[in-house]
């Protein structure tokens, strides 16, 4: 197993390393050098003076402070604005056909739509743009002041100054009129409440573009919403659930059930052992142990008490990033001394399955062993072919059977051939109890067919004459076609007028005589509330 490389292999190059710090912080010794040449302050503490292990680092330096990497991609460099390349003074092929400049196209045109454009007029072509790429890293293209030209900021404080200054002149001026208008009027000691109402209007104007300290302090306050609709939450909640879902701890409401904690809203064991695992969609905390990364982890941490115990200085959680590195230098070690292991053992036991292929006339079975049969087929000399055997039990009969278990199949049942029985284990009765069997079988034969010969027929079913409605219909009664016809015809129109008023005639007769055919119009025609197509009769 290999160990970490850190900046003091022992206790005893740490103590010396410490009484040489101490000389050197007492004048005793020379301030130590950093590998390139400068020399470390000897009172820079250690923590800062020494490199982190995974560094190599075998000295004390200062290099792991300073910023050793560099951005080789980054530029300060950025667009030219406004800076055009060429002029053009005929229209190109696939230039814009609004301005004339090959470096857009129309839809990417900031200039004017012109009423007739460069394609046609072949006038006032517009410049090409200059167009520049860069290659920014990471930070790069994440500089929000990239490319910003701090004179422009000039403007914005000339702009504010030209205000200021316009401000105070208008004010100068208000001022100068008011004391020409004091100085013109004579009745000076009539206005004085008037002059101070205008004073303290001078003042509020004066003091209308400042900001009250009060007020000035709140513009640096950020308040933070915390558990309402449109701020977030500054703590974080586990174990959600939707909330149609049945919470875990109301699965099973048994007090022996298992233990739900409400403080971690956590239940280790299944609450319901029992049931049917493809019907539950909670099985328990536990679950969630032996899936994800959380194997690796568990083995992360066996091997660092494992390593710590056989005098490893390693801890997973002081440094983790030492513990994750060792762990896989050690299962690389591992499955290299596994492959070393094979191939040792092949070297020297050999490996059957890269030997090449058995000749075919020993897996045809042809051996040059001598063995000499009669005409009878009975051997006369050499030894007899040994026939392979099971581990299984063969030829052993139970409870005076002949045959074994599974020699017999009727019925889809196994049995005795012997007995011709399909419990398994039953004493044999021999050939008594086949012919008791097949006697019994008869019996149920004869009582079978003695059975369905004693039963009665089944009832006659009488015709009736029915209607088309399917109502029955008194035997005197006798449909006319023709009549049936003119029924029909006339139950249509009824219904028409039914449905439209407006097709109602005005001199209306009725009459009181139905006729069956009448009534068998009617019945057909009507609609029934359970016909499943009484929605489809007027489509």
């Amino acid at each position: 197993m290999a160990t970490a490389s850190v900046a003091f292999k022992s206790r005893e190059d740490h103590r010396k390393q410490m009484e040489l710090e101490e000389a050197r912080k007492a004048g005793l010794a020379p301030a130590e050098v950093d590998e390139d040449g400068k020399e470390i302050n000897p009172h820079i503490p250690q923590y800062m003076s020494s490199a982190p292990w995974y560094l190599n680092a075998e000295r004390p330096s200062l290099k792991h402070q300073r910023k050793w990497k560099s951005d080789p991609n980054y530029t300060k460099a950025w667009y030219e604005r406004g800076a055009k390349v060429f002029q053009a003074t005929k229209f190109r092929k696939g230039a814009c056909q609004n301005c004339g400049a090959i470096t857009h196209d129309v839809k990417s045109c900031m200039d004017r739509p012109r009423k007739i454009q460069a394609k046609w007029s072949n006038l006032h072509i517009a410049p090409d743009e200059k167009v520049e790429s860069f290659e920014l890293d990471y930070d790069g293209k994440r500089d929000r002041w990239n490319g910003y030209d701090p004179q422009t900021f000039s403007m914005v404080i000339n702009y504010w100054e030209q205000k200021d200054e316009a401000r105070n002149k208008y004010q100068k001026e208000q001022q100068l009129k008011k004391l020409e208008q004091k100085q013109n009027n004579p009745d000076e000691k009539e206005k004085v409440g008037d002059s101070d109402e205008s004073d303290s209007d001078e003042e509020a104007e004066v003091d209308e573009a400042k900001v009250d300290e009060s007020k000035q302090m709140d513009f640096a306050k950020v308040e933070k919403r915390v558990r309402t609709t449109g701020g977030g939450s500054t703590g974080t909640v586990r174990n959600l659930r939707i909330r149609e879902d049945v919470a875990k701890y109301l699965l099973n409401l048994d007090v022996n059930s298992a233990y739900y904690d409400p403080k971690t809203r956590s239940m280790r064991e299944d609450p319901l052992p029992d049931s049917d695992p493809n019907e539950k969609f909670y099985m328990g905390d536990n679950q969630n142990r032996a899936s994800g990364q959380a194997q690796d982890f568990k083995q992360l941490n066996i091997h660092a008490w494992e390593a710590y115990e056989k005098g490893q200085d390693i801890h997973l959680q002081a440094a983790p990033s030492q513990a994750e590195l060792l762990h896989r230098d050690f299962k690389v070690k591992k499955e290299k001394l596994k492959g070393q292991l094979k191939e040792d053992i092949m070297e020297k036991y050999g490996n059957a399955a890269a030997t090449d292929k058995l000749p075919a006339e020993l897996l045809l079975g042809q051996t040059e062993r001598q063995v000499e049969y009669d005409r009878a087929g009975r051997m006369i000399k050499g030894q007899e072919k040994a026939v392979p055997k099971s581990k299984y039990e063969e030829d052993v009969f139970i409870n005076n059977h002949t045959t074994v278990w599974g020699s017999f199949w009727r019925d889809h049942q196994w049995g005795y051939k012997c007995c011709r029985q399909f419990i398994r284990n039953s004493y044999c009765t021999g050939q008594a109890g086949i012919d008791a069997a097949e006697a019994s079988a008869e019996l149920m034969r004869a009582n079978m067919e003695m059975k369905e010969a004693v039963q009665e027929k089944a009832p006659v079913i009488e015709e009736k004459n029915l209607a088309s409605w399917g109502g029955e219909v008194a035997e005197d009664v006798v449909l006319d076609r023709k009549k049936l016809k003119e029924a029909l015809k006339r139950e249509d129109e009824r219904l028409r007028e039914e449905k439209d008023e407006r097709k109602r005639k005005y001199n209306v007769t009725y009459s009181d005589e139905v006729t069956a055919e009448d009534m068998e119009a009617y019945k057909m025609k009507k609609v029934h509330f359970d016909d499943p197509m009484r929605d489809f009769l007027g489509k």
